[in-house]
């Protein structure tokens, strides 16, 4: 199957390069091929990324100690990504691809047990104005963190926070659109209608539909190159720039643990249904390389436990509670950059059974060629309350063209 999907993408190329009016490689970082039709009504640009990363990790032991540490090293990471225009510069496309096993991990006799390779496959087309409808599978507006891409993060992954509520991808439709109140005041609206299963889900719609909202404030205007999604501050802001942000996500009759993401919640009569609410409210200050990002977030379910349709419990539960998340760092003139996060997951205990949970992070970066070629590491302690803490390293190298 890999060799087939393999063929398929040289053979495309080759086709690309055969009948395009001109094809060129863009500077480092900005594609590996910039193709554009011979009567320039369509472009592709085709780029790809790798993150190659070490880990390490320690239980501490009753009497302070550290038990013998666990290691492991993956490609965490390996993705092709095409986007450009078609028919009009009006109307843009993204197409991703991910390859790794944790990419495609995840099939279930919903997906038909077939690998979940495609990770974004949207078109957005700008039809009036300052209005873009998206169409297709891609990120729902969900919690700053989660859409600031993988490749351009501050640290080496994300939070605790996204882990347990972020939103994901899904299969729907976005309108998105912004007002410029002044030359420094802008405002930027975003709702999406999705399918509410998460991608590459095939079967059908299962549940009900995902319904999500985000408003999102600049007070002092753009920030340089897309920063606010963007990882610290690697363009150094010369003026202070600021996101403020809320989002509210409402699946209607969810069948997953964490709306549209964890596990299907299965019960005698086929899947349990039940309506979950996600709420964040996040923001992101950049200013001459210092930066500070937080995130709250909440979730909560009319009923949590999974129950058969006489009311006994199937086992399975929605992870409902709270989370917290705080990170800041500063880049300096020589690209090193230094960064710190602070994570609380609080789920609620009586329905989840899960204590409470804290992580301390820190981490240094060197930006040799800004997010397209760091080297970046971090060492993280996670206070469990009740359970074993663990220490975890890690080292990363990311390459993308």
């Amino acid at each position: 199957m890999k060799h087939k999907l393999s063929l398929l993408g040289l053979s495309l190329l080759i086709s690309l390069l055969s009948y395009s009016q001109e094809y060129n490689a863009g500077p480092f970082g900005k594609g590996v091929l910039n193709l554009m039709g011979q009567d320039s009504t369509w472009s592709m640009k085709f780029g790809m990324r790798m993150q190659f990363l070490s880990t390490g990790s320690w239980e501490k032991e009753t009497d302070g100690g550290l038990v013998d540490p666990e290691f492991n090293a993956l490609i965490r990471r390996a993705r092709l990504k095409f986007d450009g225009f078609a028919y009009s510069p009006k109307l843009k496309y993204k197409f991703e691809l991910g390859l790794t096993n944790r990419d495609i991990a995840g099939q279930s006799e919903f997906t038909r047990n077939a690998p979940r390779i495609i990770l974004d496959a949207v078109v957005m087309w700008n039809f009036y104005e300052n209005f873009v409808l998206w169409v297709g599978q891609t990120k729902l507006p969900g919690n700053i963190e989660r859409v600031i891409s993988s490749g351009n993060l501050q640290l080496v992954d994300r939070s605790l926070l996204n882990a347990t509520f972020n939103i994901d991808r899904d299969m729907g439709i976005q309108l998105r659109h912004h007002i410029d109140f002044s030359d420094k005041f802008l405002m930027r609206e975003k709702l999406a209608i999705s399918q509410g299963e998460g991608r590459n889900v095939v079967q059908g719609n299962l549940g009900g539909h995902q319904y999500t909202g985000r408003l999102e404030l600049l007070p002092f205007g753009k920030f340089k190159k897309k920063g606010d999604y963007i990882g610290a501050d690697i363009y150094r802001e010369e003026t202070p720039k600021l996101l403020l942000a809320g989002t509210f996500d409402l699946n209607s009759n969810a069948v997953r643990t964490r709306s549209n993401l964890g596990d299907f919640m299965f019960n005698d009569v086929g899947l349990y249904e039940t309506t979950i609410r996600t709420v964040f409210i996040d923001a992101m200050f950049k200013y001459r390389g210092l930066s500070f990002m937080g995130e709250f977030a909440n979730r909560d379910a009319d009923d949590p436990i999974a129950k058969n349709s006489d009311g006994t419990e199937t086992g399975d539960i929605v992870q409902v509670g709270n989370g917290l998340n705080l990170a800041t760092g500063y880049v300096f003139p020589s690209n090193w950059a230094i960064s710190g996060r602070y994570s609380s997951i609080d789920l609620d205990q009586a329905i989840t059974g899960r204590d409470p949970s804290d992580q301390y992070t820190l981490g240094v970066s060197k930006y040799i060629v800004g997010h397209k070629l760091k080297v970046q590491s971090d060492i993280s302690y996670l206070d469990l309350e009740n359970a074993v803490d663990v220490i975890l390293f890690r080292l990363q190298m990311d390459l993308h063209f």
